[in-house]
């Protein structure tokens, strides 16, 4: 057993017996309302796991939450990078009226309701463990400004690619960690990048910190209500290293089992991270089983957008977008849709497969449902018939994004049918029917012109005044 598999495995057992002394009384008393607890991946692709059908790297838990609940084959995310995805998933607004569309400086407002804020209003305690995105070091953003009781981890996105970064943020103060940065990113540090870089000194594993937090907030919350959002920045890469020397841009503190594999080190850091995704969400499911919550929890896991190819890691080395076209960056389906598996014993039916189309967009709905709380106007629409295994209304429904990087890129998904649109000055077209064509191989703009047209005029349509598309 290597270094990094021993503290977790201590810290795990460390939980898991507390909860095996709990009393009979404390086992009895469950909350009223249920429990939800969100798991987002970092730039984890379509078919980066066993039960979406990965054939190298095993994901046995994932596998079992996955036979224990029910599988999304259409999940979408809210876009295609990491901030504009999670600010949909957080407020219910896709990228025509979001306040982040980019990977970027934006911010979200003090008035952008979010999810935790619903939470927080309906009597729950809320945390985020992870990786925020959508914001800077404190001043002048905190998750806490936005419904969280508790944040432990990465406020900034390109903070969050360090693995082992000099600080992590907890309810907006530095915690400083062992670990020291190499002087060329010192002397290139702002406000809005501070801590970006490769660390020369790698002692404390932020991901190892941030998932003992995340356990322990269950250990002292779980005879109450809560919503935890628990975000790893893993298997995102960390983007500077790899380059000119400065390191490997998969980093762990060793390669484990995987050490013997003649990959290369950034594919062994890769698989590392995936390892400890699966290991997370078994741990999770048996501590929530030793609480005597299981129950009363709704444990969803998903993806921020698709696969990356950064720090050295090869998207065709594990086959990360299955046999989905694209990746991160592209609004093909191998750029936004995702896994979604959702976990519910005795409400969500166990072992079945979901071809329903689902958004991040729909999360705040969602919530709002389970909690019966008010909520502001969004884009989405709650996604409990689906999670009960109910009929949805799929051909009609209509899912719109937008991404200003290279040149700008606007797509629309209506039932079936998928339009994409490159290059604000210079458009050009591709359509697509996914159902019928899930690898995106056979453009029918041509054949299809006056559905493109009708499907061209409702994307033009959509988007607010933000948008650079009119």
């Amino acid at each position: 057993m290597n270094k990094a598999t021993r503290t977790f495995s201590l810290m795990t057992l460390i939980i898991i017996g507390a909860s095996l002394r709990a009393s009979a009384s404390d086992l009895a008393a469950k909350p009223s309302k249920p429990n939800v607890i969100y798991v987002l991946a970092d730039d984890l692709g379509y078919g980066d796991i066993g039960c979406y059908g990965q054939k190298t790297l095993l994901t046995p838990n994932l596998d079992r939450m996955t036979k224990e609940g029910m599988l999304f084959t259409r999940n979408y995310s809210g876009s295609t990078v990491c901030a504009p995805s999670r600010c949909v998933l957080m407020t219910g607004k896709h990228t025509g009226h979001s306040r982040i569309r980019g990977n970027g400086r934006q911010l979200l407002n003090e008035d952008d309701f979010t999810v935790a804020q619903l939470f927080k209003n309906a009597g729950y305690v809320t945390a985020n463990f992870g990786k925020w995105g959508i914001g800077h070091p404190p001043p002048p953003d905190n998750p806490n400004r936005h419904g969280f009781d508790e944040f432990f981890g990465y406020v900034n996105m390109y903070h969050a690619h360090n693995f082992y970064p000099e600080f992590l943020i907890h309810n907006g103060k530095e915690v400083k960690l062992r670990n020291e940065l190499m002087e060329i990113f010192k002397q290139k540090e702002s406000p809005s990048i501070r801590g970006l870089g490769v660390s020369k000194e790698k002692i404390d594993y932020a991901p190892d910190i941030i998932r003992r937090r995340m356990f322990e907030f269950i250990d002292k919350n779980h005879k109450q209500p809560f919503f935890l959002l628990y975000t790893p920045n893993t298997p995102h890469a960390n983007n500077q290293g790899g380059k000119d020397g400065l390191g490997r841009g998969m980093e762990v503190p060793d390669y484990g089992e995987f050490a013997k594999e003649e990959w290369p080190e950034e594919e062994k850091g890769f698989a590392v991270m995936i390892r400890d995704l699966d290991n997370d969400i078994g741990n999770l499911m048996t501590l929530l089983k030793e609480y005597g919550i299981e129950k009363d929890t709704l444990l969803i896991f998903s993806s921020d957008n698709g696969p990356h190819q950064e720090g050295g890691h090869k998207m065709e080395f594990f086959d990360s977008n299955g046999d989905k076209r694209g990746l991160k960056r592209d609004l093909f389906e191998g750029g936004v849709r995702v896994p979604m598996i959702a976990r519910w014993p005795g409400k969500i039916p166990a072992g079945k497969v979901n071809n329903s189309i689902v958004s991040f967009q729909d999360l705040m709905a969602t919530c709002a449902e389970l909690t019966k709380s008010p909520y502001p106007e969004t884009d989405g629409v709650s996604m409990m018939p689906a999670l009960y295994g109910e009929k949805t209304d799929d051909i009609s429904r209509t899912l719109y994004w937008e991404f200003p990087e290279r040149g700008g890129k606007q797509a629309i998904l209506k039932g079936n049918w998928k339009l994409i649109r490159y290059n604000v000055r210079k458009p050009r077209m591709e359509l697509y029917n996914v159902q019928t064509d899930p690898t995106e191989s056979t453009n029918l703009l041509d054949q299809e012109p006056e559905r493109a047209k009708h499907l061209l005029r409702e994307m033009l349509s959509i988007p607010d005044k933000n948008t650079i598309f009119k």
